[in-house]
């Protein structure tokens, strides 16, 4: 199993293919996929609410049996990876391995993590490869490359072209739908 976390703000095409790729080459039976109620290194503002952005992973992840989303950072606490991995773990045998799919932006940062050492502990990384995006693994960690051929996709962008009234190429036609639906981003 392997955990795949972040804003998903809002989830686009790349984090489905990446997650497929990283499937696919280690076997895994099933991927989460886990929103940030409250991502410690990004301000709430400005950020859709996380129910939203919990049913548009929702909507990317439909028709993909090995891929679940999950609301277990819902709630008005910090969402700090530590926690999340610990509550999935009490879910596993005590010998399953745990993945956690990562870009290798965000790994390259994760030094700077609440509790980092016991995250290191607790999981194997792939890490998704992203040019221009150099990284040291810190010792003892235990890292997987996934050099994925998904183009880099900005979130942010993204956002820009919904706010501009553009339906962006780079999302799911259902959750385009669910955006205009919801009035989100405008």
């Amino acid at each position: 199993m392997a955990i795949f976390g972040g804003t998903f703000d809002p989830i686009h095409l790349a984090h489905v293919t990446v997650a497929r790729e990283a499937r696919e080459k280690f076997s895994l039976t099933k991927v989460l996929f886990i929103p940030a109620a409250h991502p410690p290194h990004k301000d709430d503002q400005g950020v859709a609410p996380f129910e939203h952005r919990l049913r548009m992973v929702e909507l990317a992840c439909a028709g993909e049996p090995a891929f679940v989303a999950s609301a277990l950072e819902a709630g008005g606490e910090r969402s700090y990876s530590i926690r999340t991995l610990e509550r999935v773990r009490q879910t596993l045998a005590p010998h399953d391995r745990l993945y956690f799919l990562i870009g290798a932006d965000a790994f390259a940062e994760i030094g700077s993590w609440y509790r980092f050492e016991d995250v290191l502990r607790g999981v194997e990384f792939i890490v998704v490869t992203r040019p221009g995006h150099e990284y040291q693994a810190p010792e003892g960690a235990v890292v997987h490359r996934l050099d994925t051929l998904a183009l880099p996709v900005s979130s942010s962008d993204i956002r820009q072209k919904l706010a501009a009234g553009l339906e962006p190429e780079e999302l799911d036609p259902r959750v385009i739908a669910y955006i205009r639906e919801h009035q989100l981003y405008a």
